[in-house]
């Protein structure tokens, strides 16, 4: 009976041990996975966060799925990384600090001046990618919704007024 009693309780120490490294070994991989994905970049997220709308109908003064302007867009997926900008991309243009076309990378907030007759700001993208001299960014137009755009194409150059990088 003391041997039952002796080889239950070794067995019962050992698989306690046993399970005790595995748990410990789990639990630091999840934190390190959550400390990368953390770092892994908060841009990152944005970026996906924005894509998600992609396909979404242009609605003015939108910011859901059922419809979202060019801010609201924006405005939507920084805050979902508790990053609070103003509501309108005028007031967008004025935060952050401005950057040089060369230095324009993901993250980045263009903005442009789609309205010839105003010297207004009335259009925001995020930028999504830089590759060679192509920058493509996110934003949502009247007429096709939320998409992806190359500042390259003449419409968006032609209207391009600045860059600003926010985060």
């Amino acid at each position: 009976m003391k041997y039952i009693i002796t080889v239950v309780s070794l067995l019962f120490l050992l698989t306690s041990c046993g399970s005790s490294k595995t748990t410990t070994s789990r639990t630091k991989t999840r934190t390190t996975a959550r400390v990368k994905d953390i770092s892994s970049s908060k841009t990152d997220r944005i970026i996906q966060q924005a894509q998600a709308f992609s396909g979404t109908r242009y609605k003015f003064g939108g910011t859901t799925r059922k419809g979202m302007d060019c801010s609201g867009l924006i405005y939507t997926a920084f805050q979902k990384e508790n990053i609070v900008l103003p509501r309108i991309s005028r007031q967008m243009a004025e935060r952050g600090q401005p950057i040089k076309d060369k230095e324009i990378s993901k993250g980045d907030l263009l903005f442009f001046r789609t309205n010839k007759s105003s010297k207004r700001i009335n259009h925001v993208g995020l930028v999504t990618k830089v590759t060679g001299d192509d920058i493509y960014f996110i934003h949502a137009t009247t007429s096709k919704g939320v998409l992806t755009s190359n500042l390259n194409e003449r419409y968006w150059n032609d209207a391009y007024i600045m860059a600003r990088r926010v985060l």
